[in-house]
């Protein structure tokens, strides 16, 4: 039976990283948990050597490395080309303590070339014996380039040439590159490239190739030196500048060999051949490499035989010269070909490429932790081209040397051990090695006997976040390999693999955790020896939300932003909220502020264009969202104005557009100036789209142009652009005439022709004139003529009266004249009418409104243009009075050539008066002959006023004046009226006619303490008037109002006062009382509380505006039993009767004028009274509240 060594986990947070590590290094090897359980014994591991091919620096100490662990700790041994090396022999030589690790201190004496060689270490307890990869120790080498004596280089225009670098061989090789005399990197491209040799290639040369330091500099990165070889001087010659130097310097037996510059088709510089070969090892990067000369420059193209180059381990490099395959396997090998072509033809090189491999693991040995009478097995498989050769040793000892264990049989590339005991535990050591390497790896076999033990710490809480996996540990170890079984709650059941999974190193993977997962869970683990358990805790936390995202936002430069971000997380976590710009920390700029969940920019600028994120985090988990920031603005001008294809009457402006500030321009504006005419004034040319940078402009004549560009985006307009050249175009001939021609006199014998003058812009060149002529329309004259300046009006006296004229004006200048103008048609000057209307008639249509005929007057007599008619009226006298006065005549016109017209808003039963005149632009003619017309009766207007005076116990005095307008002869008055009652209800309507001579009357036989209401209206022969409302109430018993006031007398004794107050204070405390418990049975207005306590006959009435209590009202005509009541006053007019009455009482006891009208004011809105009667909503005096208890 195998031991399993499960190690500790302690992580608290089962989403991190340490978890995901420690089963990483599960899966790599198992291993006794030294540091947590201190009486078990291991063999020594390796846990840290220096690499196999180990380059060191000469110039410092040298150290290597080797450290081991094991139980009891390893002791260390070294050994130096095969032999033990004794470092205590050496003074130079220390080991660190705790450590096998060599340091050699060559600083101040000694020399790194003592101390080359090959170097093991061996790490030993009494379980066994480690060893380490043969360590090749070597220091670094940086030689300096041989002297030598390097002649100019001569070469003609478009010839190859190759400048060699061979550096000298360092350890390790150099990095080549090719720089000047002044380390400025010499400038690399299709033509011109370094080689994989560090050779420079020019696949033909070019006179600006012609320099005197190529200079190759080798770079020793181990000891950071640089070494430069001699610079290489190059001379490009033309064959024109070789020509002339060999016609001058040379016989004609000695002319120059080289080639004239010709195209040629290309030719391989590197490798030289149609085909080579080529070695790598596996996972090594694959450099094929390629350079051509000829003319044109050839390009490089690469293909590989019987497949397809991997596109994911593919590039190119050095201008596709050079192809890389990265981690190249044994796949990889066969034939890559490379063809270089230009238009002359191509040329084509084929590379075999052979994939070896050094020795690599199918199957490293790992350790074997096994129980006394158990079986194991350690396997070493390897591959490699060609196939590694597989040998053993056991404690650094070759097994063929080693003591023989029975427990152990070797198969080739496997040990297997049966019926292991304590004697063997051993570190075997398995060899790979072929001509490219080797593999050496370490595994021991450690024979215990042990109980479980669990590792991990007991009682550790897990939080996780729900819906995410919980991973609870139950690290344990035990020989022989114990078992384990997770438990939920202190009476659970085993929990089983269909809902949870279990891993081998005793976790428990929960994996989607619930709410209803949280709880304790407990692990036990069981082998032969033994039990152990632990308790784990876990609690399900709410994830982190973020509610509100930040949003895309467009500002504009200058403006303020704000990014909200609302986040909910778990109560019992604590959350931060950060916010990053562009995945970095925000500036510190003071700009920026954060208030609770919101990100406020203010005074945005260019920078600020970026994404913002804002991040939430617990300890549980973290959360993001982003919005990004786009800072928009108007356009930065447009610059760099240019005019081209300069015409006479056209341009070409080109312009480069300004920065468009994250908002697309989407037009250009185009200005132009004419400084010849209107300087520093700027108009608007032409639109073009914002996709456009040129622009033809048509132009005119003799003007000064320059221009400017304006950009437009959605934010708003650039600033204009600088000012373009200036450009003036040739004068010519106007090309339009004045506008807004007329022919108007302004007396009756002149004609005045006006124009709107051109604008000099139109004036197309200098001496802008205007040519005017004119002729009667009906006449046979000849057009007269003349030329004017530079004016707008022109007047043509002795003319006679309103004569059609035919007009025209026409533009010249000094070059000539504009095209034929237009022809208006003006008239001569006008004169007042000659004629007045004639048959005037009138038709009464009713009392306010007559319809009024004439007929026109002859074209002929206006003199002028016809505006209309207008008739003038007045009222003359009154029909009902016969007497005559005096009133303002009115007037109306009716336009153009009407012969009838209607006078409303006329004065029933009264005379009028009216004349007609004819009307033109000069004025008006004579007043046709006064027509006289009555209108009939009308209704009157309602009485001036209605007032109650005298009031009794049984009878109220009525007094009136008449109408103010009776609009006829007054025939009667109407008065009606009808009892309220104290429910709102209105009586029966009593109907009295009363003769018009009456003013007053004295209405008998009422009941006493009873409010009417009355209507009262006048009538004509023509019908009713508007009527007027009033509303009064008949007085109270003398004996009650005898009662009152002796009450009133008592009131003013000392004595009487203080019981009325204590009275009142204990009234107040009832209603606090009665309020209350009327709001315990539900909501009521205070009003009925307070009906339920007041006396009628003590009610107090406010004296300020005398209103009464409120009550609906019905029409006027048509009075109902409820209505509004309408606040009562002596002198009501006209229409103030409709008004209502508001919020009033049955009390009696208010206050009364002179005349005997009510003032008095009732209490608020009234519902239907209880027996008691209704309390006034004012606080009770010491006189009412006695009242209440008489």
């Amino acid at each position: 039976m195998r031991l399993k060594i499960m190690p500790l986990k302690k992580s608290f947070s089962v989403h991190r990283v340490p978890l995901i590590l420690f089963l990483c290094q599960l899966m790599s090897a198992l291993e006794v948990p030294l540091d947590q359980l201190e009486n078990l014994v291991q063999p020594p591991t390796i846990t840290r050597q220096s690499p196999k091919d180990y380059i060191i620096d000469p110039r410092e100490n040298i150290e290597i490395q080797c450290e081991a662990k094991g139980k009891p700790p390893p002791s260390f041994s070294w050994t130096r080309n095969g032999t033990h090396f004794d470092i205590d022999k050496d003074p130079l030589v220390k080991m660190l303590p705790n450590s096998g690790t060599l340091v050699i201190s060559i600083t101040i004496e000694g020399k790194a070339e003592t101390y080359e060689g090959v170097y093991q270490c061996t790490a030993r307890n009494e379980r066994g014996a480690a060893i380490s990869n043969n360590i090749i120790i070597r220091p670094s080498r940086s030689p300096l380039w041989t002297k030598e004596k390097l002649e100019q280089i001569t070469i003609l225009k478009g010839q190859s040439l190759v400048l060699p670098c061979r550096p000298p061989l360092g350890l390790p090789p150099p990095i080549i590159f090719w720089m000047d005399n002044s380390f400025q990197r010499l400038p690399q491209s299709e033509r011109v490239s370094q080689g994989l040799n560090g050779d420079l290639y020019f696949s033909n040369v070019l006179p600006e190739d012609t320099r005197e330091d190529y200079v190759c500099y080798a770079r020793f990165n181990h000891t950071q030196t640089i070494q430069q070889k001699q610079p290489i001087s190059v001379k490009v010659h033309s064959m024109d500048e070789l020509n002339d130097t060999i016609t001058a310097n040379l016989s004609d037996s000695e002319f120059y060999g080289a080639k004239s510059y010709i195209e040629r088709p290309p030719k391989l510089l590197s490798p030289e051949g149609r085909t080579s070969h080529k070695e790598e090892l596996r996972e090594n990067v694959l450099s094929l490499e390629c350079i051509a000369e000829g003319l044109p420059t050839p390009s490089i193209t690469w293909t590989k035989e019987d497949g397809e180059l991997p596109i994911n381990r593919t590039s190119y490099t050095n201008f596709r010269k050079t192809l890389n395959i990265n981690l190249v396997s044994e796949a990889d090998s066969g034939k890559y070909k490379c063809t270089a072509r230009n238009p002359l033809g191509f040329v084509e090189h084929t590379i075999s490429v052979t994939v070896k491999a050094a020795p690599y693991w199918i199957t490293a040995p790992k350790n074997l932790v096994l129980s006394p009478g158990e079986d194991g097995t350690l396997i070493c498989r390897a591959n490699g081209n060609p196939k590694p050769k597989i040998s053993w040793l056991t404690n650094g000892v070759p097994i063929e040397m080693a003591p023989d264990d029975p427990s152990r049989k070797i198969d080739g590339d496997t040990i297997l051990f049966s019926d292991v005991q304590e004697s063997s535990s051993a570190v075997y050591q398995c060899n790979a090695s072929n001509e490219y390497g080797y593999l050496l790896a370490n595994a021991f076999v450690n024979v215990l006997a042990e109980p479980p033990r669990i590792l991990t710490d007991a009682n550790l809480h897990y939080q996780v976040i729900t819906d995410r996996p919980a991973m609870l540990d139950c690290a344990f170890f035990g020989s022989p390999i114990p078992t384990f079984k997770w438990f939920k709650g202190t009476k659970g059941s085993v929990l089983q693999e269909n809902t949870y999974i279990f891993h081998d190193n005793g976790t428990l993977e929960i994996p989607v955790a619930q709410k209803d997962s949280a709880g304790t869970y407990t692990c036990v683990v069981r082998n032969k020896l033994g039990m152990a358990k632990n308790d784990v805790h876990l609690e399900i936390k709410d994830p982190t939300r973020i509610i509100k995202h930040p949003e895309y936002k467009v500002v504009q430069r200058g403006g303020k932003v704000s990014f909200e971000c609302k986040v909910k997380h778990d109560p019992t976590l604590i959350a931060t909220l950060t916010w990053l710009k562009d995945n970095g920390e925000l500036p510190n700029d003071g700009r920026f502020s954060i208030d609770n969940d919101h990100l406020v920019i203010m005074n945005i600028s260019d920078e600020d264009d970026a994404t913002y994120t804002c991040v939430a985090n617990t300890s549980l988990d973290i959360v993001s969202a982003s919005a990004v920031l786009r800072v928009v603005d108007r356009p930065n001008p447009p610059f760099d104005l240019e005019l081209t294809s300069l015409l006479e009457r056209s341009v070409q402006l080109s312009w480069i557009p300004g920065d468009e500030n994250n908002s697309p321009i989407t037009d250009f504006i185009i200005e132009y100036e004419d400084s010849l005419h209107e300087p520093g004034i700027w108009h608007h040319h032409s639109d073009v789209p914002g996709t456009q940078t040129t622009a033809e402009l048509k132009l005119s004549p003799y003007v000064k142009y320059s221009f400017r560009v304006i950009a437009v985006n959605s934010i708003g307009r650039s600033l204009p652009s600088e000012v373009s050249e200036y450009y003036m175009t040739k004068a010519a001939e106007p090309e339009e005439n004045p506008t807004a021609v007329e022919g108007i006199g302004s007396e009756p014998d002149n004609l005045v022709i006006t124009w709107q003058p051109l604008k000099g812009f139109d004036s197309n060149g200098p001496g802008l004139q205007y040519k005017v002529s004119w002729r009667q329309k009906d006449g046979d004259d000849e057009w007269t003529s003349v030329v004017v300046a530079n004016v707008s009006k022109y007047i043509v006296s002795g003319t006679p009266t309103f004569v059609p004229y035919l007009v025209k004006v026409q533009a010249l200048n000094d070059v000539g004249f504009a095209p034929e103008p237009v022809i208006i048609i003006g008239h001569s000057g006008e004169d007042l009418p000659m004629v007045a209307p004639s048959n005037v008639h009138v038709n009464v249509v009713n009392s306010t409104l007559a319809e009024v005929h004439w007929e026109p007057v002859p074209p002929k007599s206006i003199r002028g243009h016809l505006k209309g008619y207008r008739i003038y009226y007045w009222k003359v006298k009154n029909s009902s009075k016969r007497n005559k006065r005096h009133v303002e005549k009115k007037i109306l016109t009716f336009n153009g050539n009407k012969t009838h017209g209607m006078l409303p808003g006329l004065e029933p039963f009264s005379h009028y008066m009216l004349n007609v005149r004819v009307v033109n632009g000069k004025g008006e003619g004579p007043a046709s002959v006064d027509r006289v017309f009555n209108t009939p009766e009308g209704v009157p207007s309602a009485p001036l006023f209605l007032k109650i005076v005298n009031p009794t116990l049984d009878s109220l005095t009525l007094e009136w004046d008449p109408p103010s307008h009776p609009n006829g002869i007054l025939t009667a008055y109407t008065l009606k009226f009808q009892p309220i009652n104290s429910t709102h209800e209105l009586g029966p309507l009593v109907d009295i006619k009363i003769p018009a001579n009456m003013t007053s009357l004295i209405l008998r036989n009422l009941s006493y303490n009873t409010r009417y209401k009355f209507y009262f209206y006048a009538q004509t022969s023509a019908g009713s008037g508007s009527q007027i409302t009033e509303e009064a109430v008949t007085t109270v018993d003398e004996g009650k109002m005898a009662m009152a006031s002796r009450q009133v007398d008592i009131a003013t004794q000392g004595w009487f006062i203080g019981l009325m107050c204590a009275v009142a204070l204990l009234i107040l405390i009832l209603l606090i009382v009665c309020f209350i418990r009327r709001n315990k049975g539900g909501k009521y207005p205070v009003k009925e509380k307070e009906d339920a306590h007041a006396d009628p006959e003590i009610q107090p009435m406010k004296e300020d505006d005398g209103t009464f209590g409120e009550y609906s009202d019905a029409e006027d005509h048509k009075p109902s039993k409820k209505g509004s009541r309408t606040p009562s006053d002596r002198t009501v007019k006209k229409e103030d009767s409709d008004d209502s009455l508001v919020d009033y009482g049955e009390g009696v006891n208010g206050q009364f004028n002179e005349d005997g009208s009510f003032i008095g004011q009732y209490s608020g809105k009234k519902e239907k009274e209880p027996a008691e009667g209704n309390e006034s909503s004012e606080a009770p005096s010491p006189v009412n509240a006695m009242n209440s208890f008489v």
